[in-house]
């Protein structure tokens, strides 16, 4: 039985500003999504029959992507994410199935990163009604440290460029990355789930209407970028401090934006004490959190005390694989 892993992200900076042309900077984490798929006399889905047109993502894998028309499959999927979070969960799923897919039908064939990637983010478009970044699927795809950017970014790897024709005209994005110093090993990412779903799309729409009505608060796009820019750099060179710097100033600007929540701010203020950067993470108004630390356990209970559900992560998980 063909079984694959993927892991969820975290953004460390970048949100909303991303929307403008600026930087994203996301994380691969521990947690993520594993699928494993086995011939069967009907179709399934965690044991149920699967019904294509409530699984999207699957159906168009199925369909579009491997063009397939073998037997029936038996598809088992077992999630560690916070659904609808800001934690890439659909993208993880996305990357395990194609991958579990992949090991089915072309078993010895190696799996190519990228053209996973690609083949996930056009799932996510479908999905999405022809509106999807390529951030989540990406940093899913390849593990480490992912830099998205409308083009290749100072100071970071290139690894490919991909495009999206949407609704609004066709975008296009550099996918780079930045190699994490072994010596950092010793960091951990506590993410804390506010435990209400982050609505991206309204959280857009929300900033996009604040900056035509205060065209001032553009300033803070820039200040982020400026932030994300400052924080790639203390992340290449191993300095956890200016890194948790970055994160911290980062949550403010997005404060000035109004993406954040009391819950968000009451949990990262928890896990400051016991950190050396703490931020919301994705599109705001709810979903996560996350604290930069050398001690996990302690910033778990800060953010439990506060109401949160945390996770614990080394930084920068490993990409998909194989089980």
């Amino acid at each position: 039985m063909p079984s694959a892993f993927a892991p969820g992200k975290c953004i460390l900076f970048g949100e909303h500003a991303v929307v403008f042309g600026h930087p994203a900077v996301a994380v691969a984490i521990d947690q993520g999504v594993r699928v494993s798929v086995e011939a069967s006399d009907r179709w399934k889905l965690e044991g149920s029959s699967f019904e294509p047109s409530r699984h999207p993502h699957i159906s168009h894998i199925i369909r579009n992507i491997f063009q397939y028309s073998g037997p029936p499959l038996d598809i088992d999927v077992d999630s560690s994410l916070f659904s609808a979070a800001g934690m890439g969960s659909s993208a993880a799923l996305s990357n395990a199935f194609g991958a579990a897919m992949h090991a089915h039908l072309n078993p010895d064939e190696e799996l190519d990163a990228v053209k996973l990637a690609k083949m996930a983010h056009s799932a996510e478009a479908t999905a999405q009604k022809g509106r999807a970044s390529p951030t989540d699927t990406a940093t899913s795809a390849l593990g480490g440290c992912v830099v998205v950017s409308g083009s290749e970014v100072p100071g970071t790897r290139h690894v490919f460029d991909t495009s999206l024709k949407t609704p609004e005209g066709s975008r296009e994005w550099s996918i780079n990355v930045v190699d994490i110093p072994q010596g950092i090993g010793d960091a951990w990412l506590v993410i804390g789930y506010s435990g209400t779903g982050s609505p991206t799309g309204r959280m857009v729409a929300k900033v996009a209407k604040l900056i035509s009505e205060v065209p001032e608060r553009m300033e803070e796009m820039e200040a982020i970028a400026n932030i994300t820019r400052a924080g790639l750099a203390a992340l290449s060179a191993g300095n956890l401090e200016g890194l948790g710097m970055a994160m911290d100033a980062c949550h403010e600007s997005l404060r000035k934006l109004e993406v954040s929540s009391s819950k968000l701010d009451r949990m990262v203020n928890a896990a400051r004490p016991h950190s050396m950067g703490a931020k919301l993470t994705g599109a705001g108004g709810g979903g996560c959190m996350v604290a930069l630390t050398h001690d996990p356990t302690r910033v778990s209970e800060a953010i439990e005390v506060a109401g949160g559900r945390p996770l614990m992560s080394r930084l920068g998980a490993q990409g998909v694989r194989f089980l």
